[in-house]
């Protein structure tokens, strides 16, 4: 069974070699560049709306007239293929344009979160050997001195002014005619795309104009995206969902990207989706329970909205059931993927979601997914181990990172070190990440496994599982649970609830209940090192108590 429809964009599948001796599927009906697919838009849908920006809209053809003046710019400033242009820019229509821009010309991209601060821009600006920097006025204390990224030449302060920088307007000067005509192959490098860090320095996951065309065409076919669509962007443009999964994919079907520019709110989410009539987007669970829960949601018209993605952590059935009732043509559909496989790897089918509901989907057509064993041995359907993930998605290496090239490419695919399974439908599920699987006692736990069950409690909003040594069992389980303020749910009424309804060596034995949001870092991730603290703090209160 799969939901893949037998025809749409991208065409059929044939096998192709790439990045040297990767034989992997590709869609035969493709563009050769990024630069082309804006191009093929601009023919067919110039006078469309391509991106919605607080007040303002811009077509095709004015997205590519802006495009190619900044691409110009760049390029009088000595900017030629390979050099590499960050952006630490909020969601906003520059950002889009910059990233085009890019792809124009062969530099490449480096988006940096705003939420990162001082030293870690000088790392990634340092590692990314950065020559043009583009950056929120507003977060010019952050941007490292001169003396500190020597390669960074060329500063532009967007929506306001900044000592040291020149005007964002100043790139808008170029004749659009000026943009260069730059040879460039699929295979090249398109993007930097940074990963979370959560241990030892970032690494920059190389996005190609093959992976990012691949990624993009599998969101707009399995959603069947088209010029009708209007793809609201509520997570980071600096994250792959933002980039590759909600513009990139809405932009090749020809649809428009409305942008959610202010830090996130429920009521403005719910308004700028209303006045927009947004029809998809990708969105973490806790954005979901949070509309559905909001005192107005019934005040706006969510009708055009169709497709509700999501990824990185369970659904909670209370908010599914309220959607529903509510949104009966919002159609849920869970997906999983990373930075390094360019965002999705499995997406729900639409008509089993509700039979699979602890599942992240199928396989996307042209990925391999492999699940092994501490030997790399393929374990039987249903049984866990490590994904191994191949395809035309998955980055083809690290920037300057050999030592973790070699350690996590292995014959064409990449280790996710996520633990997971694929029953013999082709359904996969994943567990845990390898390093956060908790071993109690000789038992072993998975982190989602028991997360899952805890957010179908009715009022929660998230939750997340942790381990902590214990000198006897190995590990404990530990749970911290946000709720939305008004559950009156006790830490007893939780461990209940999950006795119910798994093996006892599975709930937790410590949980601490809060309205407090889990800390995640700029990429959106759970920070379980802070979760440890914070369970490591309250055994210490307890202790002096």
């Amino acid at each position: 069974m799969t939901f893949w429809a037998p025809s749409g964009i991208g065409g059929s599948l044939r096998r192709e070699t790439h990045y040297g001796d990767r034989t992997m599927l590709c869609f035969a009906d493709r563009p050769p560049t990024l630069a082309a697919m804006v191009d093929d838009l601009v023919t067919k849908f110039g006078d469309r709306p391509a991106i919605v920006d607080e007040d303002a809209t811009l077509t095709y053809r004015e997205l590519d007239d802006l495009v190619r003046r900044i691409a110009a710019s760049l390029a009088g400033l000595g900017v030629t293929a390979g050099d590499r242009v960050a952006l630490f820019l909020g969601n906003c229509r520059e950002f889009v344009a910059c990233a085009l821009a890019c792809n124009r010309i062969g530099a490449l991209l480096v988006p940096i979160g705003t939420r990162q601060r001082k030293a870690e821009l000088d790392f990634l600006l340092g590692n990314s050997g950065a020559k043009v920097l583009v950056f929120e006025a507003e977060l010019a204390a952050e941007i490292p001195e001169a003396v500190d990224v020597p390669t960074l030449t060329h500063r532009f302060a967007a929506h306001g002014e900044a000592d040291g920088a020149r005007s964002f307007d100043d790139l808008l000067t170029a004749a659009p005619a000026d943009a260069p005509v730059v040879a460039m192959h699929e295979d090249d490098t398109a993007v930097i795309l940074y990963t979370s860090g959560t241990t030892g320095k970032p690494k920059g996951a190389e996005l190609t104009h093959l992976s990012i065309l691949h990624s993009a065409y599998a969101f707009a076919r399995a959603h069947e995206l088209t010029e009708r669509d209007r793809g609201l962007v509520a997570v980071p443009l600096s994250h792959v969902t933002g980039l590759v999964g909600v513009t990139y994919a809405t932009l090749a079907a020809g649809g428009c990207v409305v942008l959610m520019r202010q830090a996130f709110k429920t009521a403005d989410f719910l308004a700028l989706a209303s006045r927009e009539k947004i029809t998809w987007s990708i969105l973490v669970p806790a954005i979901y329970t949070l509309a559905a829960m909001h005192p107005e949601f019934d005040r706006y018209d969510l009708s055009a909205w169709r497709i509700g993605c999501f990824g990185g952590a369970p659904m909670p059935v209370p908010t599914i059931e309220m959607l529903t009732k509510r949104l009966p043509q919002l159609q849920l559909r869970n997906a999983y993927g990373a930075t390094e496989t360019t965002s999705p790897t499995t997406i729900m089918p639409q008509a089993h979601w509700r039979d699979h509901m602890d599942s992240v989907g199928q396989p996307i057509p042209y990925a391999q997914v492999r699940v092994v064993d501490a030997d790399d041995r393929e374990v039987a359907p249903g049984e866990p181990g490590e994904l191994l993930i191949a395809g035309p998605m998955v980055v083809p290496r690290y920037w300057q990172r050999e030592d973790a090239n070699a350690r996590e490419f292995v014959g064409g695919y990449w280790r996710s070190g996520d633990i997971g399974s694929i029953d013999a439908d082709g359904f996969v599920r994943v567990f845990d990440r390898k390093k956060d699987m908790i071993n109690r006692g000789g038992f072993k736990i998975f982190s989602a496994e028991v997360e899952n069950v805890i957010c179908g409690i009715d009022g929660v909003l998230e939750t997340a599982i942790i381990g902590t040594p214990d000198p006897v069992l190995g590990e404990r389980v530990n749970a911290i649970v946000v709720t939305n303020g008004d559950a009156r749910l006790s830490e007893r009424d939780v461990a209940a609830y999950c006795a119910a309804r798994m093996s006892d060596y599975k709930v937790p034995e410590s949980i601490i209940i809060r309205s407090e949001p889990l800390p995640r870092n700029a990429n959106g991730k759970i920070q379980k090192t802070v979760l440890r603290e914070t369970i490591a703090e309250r055994a210490a209160s307890y202790a002096r108590a």
